[in-house]
C-alpha cells in the first residue's frame, strides 16, 4: 500500500469508529438495548482502533538508533 492509500484507509476507519461511537451512545440514550448487539459494536470499535494504530505505524519511518 502506498502512503496516500494508507492515509485514506485511516480516515475511513476513523469515520467508522466515530459512527460506532455515536451508535453506541444512541443505544444508551434509548434505554432499552440488546446487550449482545452492544458487545459486538464495542468489539468492532476496539478492532478498528487497533487497525488504525497498525496503519499509522506503517506511516512512521523506522529510525535506526
Amino acid at each position: 500500500m502506498e502512503k496516500t492509500e494508507i492515509e485514506a484507509r485511516i480516515i475511513a476507519l476513523q469515520q467508522e469508529h466515530r459512527d460506532l461511537d455515536g451508535a453506541i451512545a444512541a443505544l444508551f440514550e434509548k434505554g432499552a438495548f440488546d446487550q449482545l448487539q452492544l458487545q459486538r459494536m464495542k468489539k468492532r470499535k476496539l478492532a478498528l482502533r487497533d487497525l488504525i494504530g497498525r496503519l499509522e505505524a506503517h506511516l512512521v519511518p523506522d529510525i535506526i538508533a
